[in-house]
């Protein structure tokens, strides 16, 4: 039986999602608990994290043995994961669904502050300086990032890909209390895409990159520079099927 699990983690402690050798990761855990509860299948991730950026959204699948009910395997794996990981949905699938490949859209949202800093947020909230900052040049700028494009200048450096063309639907800007939001909605991202898409328009509110040079960089023209965001105010939220 093939079923669809949704958790939420705190990335922190986590060396991205995806396995590495002798490094804490997302899927090295949850293998880890399956194997206290005798599941010898591995979960398949709909797609990576980087080391320190959370989740309210991440997919996996998995095959379970047809003898093993939702509900008892639902209560099973909460009590082998570790509180930094939580269930929010399972339910079974097609054996033709696949967390990665059957995916239409992703979703994540950066958030940061600039408030003083807060020792309690610190690991899910990014602050930055308040002075010279101005939200509104990011407004105007992060619908750039809308459309078809080849987003080599906005990928880690050393990534191998097949292809750097991605498409970005929707670009979204919004206050929530003290809390600047980006939202950014494609089909898939490249490594670190979002993070350096963050940097560039924290850069633009700064006043240290413009519009015009943001445009260049995704039209291809010339990287005028290449800042990444910290991981802690990124969340991968939603996967659309």
């Amino acid at each position: 039986m093939r079923v669809k699990v949704t958790i939420s983690y705190d990335g922190t402690e986590f060396y991205g999602s995806q396995e590495q050798k002798d490094r804490k990761t997302v899927v090295g855990v949850l293998h880890s608990a399956f194997k206290k509860i005798n599941i010898s299948k591995p979960a398949i991730m709909s797609g990576r994290t980087d080391r320190g950026v959370h989740s309210t959204g991440q997919v996996f699948h998995l095959d379970i043995p047809d003898y093993w009910k939702i509900e008892t395997f639902l209560y099973a794996l909460k009590r082998a994961i570790p509180k930094t990981i939580s269930i929010r949905d399972i339910k079974e699938v097609d054996n033709n669904f696949h967390s990665r490949f059957s995916a239409k859209r992703r979703v994540y949202r950066y958030i940061f502050s600039t408030s003083s800093r807060n020792p309690f947020e610190e690991k899910f909230v990014t602050f930055i300086e308040r002075e010279r900052f101005d939200f509104s040049k990011i407004q105007n700028s992060i619908s750039l990032f809308k459309g078809v494009h080849n987003f080599h200048n906005f990928r880690k450096v050393g990534s191998e890909n097949s292809s750097d063309f991605r498409e970005i639907f929707k670009t979204q800007t919004y206050k929530f209390g003290r809390y600047y939001i980006l939202r950014f909605e494609a089909n898939s991202f490249l490594r670190s895409q979002v993070r350096l898409m963050v940097g560039a328009l924290l850069s633009i509110g700064y006043g240290k990159l413009s519009k015009k040079n943001l445009s260049d960089m995704i039209d291809g023209e010339k990287r005028v520079l290449q800042k990444i965001a910290p991981p802690n105010g990124l969340y991968l939220t939603k996967v659309i099927y």
